[in-house]
């Protein structure tokens, strides 16, 4: 079927510029949301300094083999609620089966997309276990850190990775 080229409009530099125009007009405005929410997201660099880490690591490999000597046992049993309360029952033993008592011990739940979401317990010792509670703790998967010191002196740390529901 042909048209008749009186209604056929034809292409001007007008009509060329504004069609140009509009396009990269689009394609800014959505760069622009993009970098506006990607900033937004951001949960922030994981260390400072790349430099000072590396220097700290050979401190870390240190204090695992002097961990792994001591042969503790550290039994973590956690549960959330569906009020987005998480009950936290530490059970920590020596090599020999004898609790471990006496220590400040520190744990927390860390998220592994977002440091934002982290959440601390308020651990308190309970004969030979220690317990405590953290609040708004979302479902999901999350990494559970515990750290046991005395006298200042870390002598205990776990990181694993857990799911809650």
């Amino acid at each position: 079927m042909n048209t008749p080229a009186s209604t056929m409009r034809p292409i001007t530099g007008r009509f060329v510029l504004i069609a140009v125009v509009a396009f990269f007009a689009v394609v800014i405005s959505v760069n622009v949301v993009m970098m506006r929410l990607a900033i937004a997201t951001l949960p922030g660099t994981e260390v400072d300094s790349a430099y000072a880490a590396s220097l700290a690591y050979q401190k870390e490999i240190q204090a695992a083999q002097q961990q792994a000597m001591r042969n503790w046992k550290v039994d973590a049993h956690i549960e959330r609620g569906a009020d987005g309360v998480a009950t936290l029952n530490i059970d920590a033993r020596d090599g020999d089966g004898a609790p471990l008592t006496g220590l400040a011990v520190f744990a927390r739940l860390e998220r592994p997309t977002d440091r934002r979401a982290d959440q601390a317990f308020e651990l308190a010792a309970s004969g030979s276990a220690y317990r405590g509670t953290a609040r708004g703790v979302a479902a999901g998967q999350w990494e559970l850190v515990i750290e046991a010191d005395a006298n200042g002196q870390r002598l205990f740390r776990s990181r694993n990775r857990i799911v809650l529901k």
